[in-house]
């Protein structure tokens, strides 16, 4: 529990470093690794050029042609070939052959998708355990791929440690400070200053709904993760945020829950009315043009959200801007989540050594180049430097006293009729706008689904 903040604070002060240093020394580990699907210790080697890899990603506000030129240079520095699956909806690319048995050695899938594929691998123990590959030599380079991974990323969180059994599973890959993003021209047109607490955050509110904007909108429900992990951290700190998304009992009676739903429900009133009904894996970019169009002030995203938005139109006068969470109190702490995307082995991959070598890959100084190109920012010490236009100014957030969130829900096995963390704790939200549910219900339904989860953890 109190690691967590050294963490916290660790990475927070490492990002402010050379402008962000930047989410021992090289050994001669080599890049193989062993064939079990647990991992373990680096293997003695072996030639694995001419195998070949399925590696399976999911498209996003990056591309796809980055993911080609980075299989390419991987195959021409190591000899193992790859063949490239990229979709926006990769889960229904890939699942059928995984019911069939047939598995991607590499998955790029993040926690928090609707679909919920990785929590599913998670929860059933079904992904290979990757510890070892933080001392694998980076294919090409001198330096090992745990010293070349920001502190913080690894150790001790429960995303990429999922069964806190000190064994990382999930690799950290593209990393977002989130916060609440919304238009600094019309703040500038109006005067209107950013909250830096909730009570002026609310005031804000009365005054927007005066002139016809909402307050508040979110793309999805998923992106309540971000939003709620830093509340949390505001309210409580690292001892309740440690406790709260370890399901501990009596928790959510605390006052430090009560102060998370309060706000919550309060927000959902603020919150444009049309956002439920576009908020899913389809429709949520019109709940993101709303905050382009002035029709909401604010909503909570990552920095990819320039790219996914680049060619949508906009109000005379847009320009981005990024704010921590308000405080919950005057001078109190505010927070910054930093989210990042993960990239796994099935624990049924068929070759899981020349998988290893392409996950050590991806820290390499030429995949790291080419992924910066396109606007994606992956942990590594030195990351700003190579950033450009607003994605340094939203790096830089650690540095304007926002302090850095890390951490997630722990796996828990699964159990009938017990859903994921995004539809116990985040989908009711949507519930909550339309006014089909009240607080004290979705209270209710996270105290019941967070004894099963306590119950059942992994």
């Amino acid at each position: 529990m109190k690691g967590k903040k050294v963490l916290s604070l660790a990475l927070a002060a490492t990002m402010s470093l050379s402008l962000l240093s930047a989410c021992g020394g090289g050994n001669d580990a080599p890049a193989g690794a062993s064939n079990s699907p647990t991992g373990g210790t680096p293997s003695t080697g072996g030639d694995l050029s001419g195998t070949t890899i399925q590696v399976a990603a999911i498209e996003t506000s990056y591309g796809t042609e980055v993911w080609q030129q980075v299989a390419e240079a991987f195959t021409a520095q190591t000899g193992i070939n790859v063949e490239l699956v990229t979709d926006k909806k990769l889960e229904d690319v890939i699942g059928p052959a995984m019911q069939g048995g047939e598995y991607p050695d590499v998955i790029h899938l993040a926690v928090g998708r609707e679909a919920g594929l990785t929590e599913q691998f998670i929860k059933d123990k079904n992904i290979a355990e990757i510890t070892d590959v933080l001392s694998m030599t980076v294919p090409g380079e001198d330096v090992t791929v745990g010293d070349k991974i920001i502190p913080g990323f690894v150790n001790d969180n429960s995303t990429t440690n999922p069964y806190a059994d000190g064994k990382t599973y999930l690799a950290p890959m593209f990393y977002s400070p989130c916060g609440l993003f919304y238009n600094k021209g019309l703040f500038e047109e109006k005067g209107w200053e950013v909250p830096t607490t909730w009570d002026e955050m609310w005031e804000l509110g009365d005054k927007a709904a005066a002139e016809g904007i909402s307050l508040f909108t979110y793309p999805t429900t998923g992106y309540f993760d971000a939003f709620f992990y830093a509340l949390m951290y505001e309210a409580g700190g690292e001892d309740f945020f440690f406790d709260a998304t370890h399901y501990a009992e009596g928790i959510w009676d605390s006052a430090e829950a009560q102060t998370c739903f309060d706000i919550v429900e309060k927000l959902a009133s603020y919150t444009n009315p049309i956002t439920p009904a576009q908020a899913n894996d389809q429709d949520f970019t019109q709940n993101q043009q709303l905050v382009l169009d002035n029709k909401a002030l604010f909503m909570p995203n990552g920095t990819w959200i320039v790219g996914e938005m680049a060619e949508a139109p906009r109000a005379d006068g847009f320009e981005w801007g990024m704010t921590a969470l308000p405080a919950i109190t005057e001078g109190g702490d505010r927070y910054s989540y930093t989210f990042f995307e993960q990239m796994w082995i099935p624990a049924g991959a068929a070759n899981v050594d020349a998988a290893k070598q392409f996950i050590a890959f991806m820290y390499s100084d030429t995949a790291v180049d080419l992924f910066a190109s396109a606007g994606a920012a992956q942990p590594v010490t030195g990351i700003v430097d190579k950033l450009s236009g607003d994605n340094q100014i939203f790096y830089g957030i650690y540095d304007d006293g926002a302090m850095a969130a890390l951490g997630a829900f722990a796996s828990y096995k699964s159990v009938a009729g017990l859903g994921t963390v995004r539809e116990v704790f985040f989908d009711p939200v949507n519930s909550l706008v339309s006014g089909s549910m009240t607080k004290d219900e979705w209270v209710s339904s996270i105290k019941a689904a967070s004894d099963q989860m306590r119950a059942n953890l992994s």
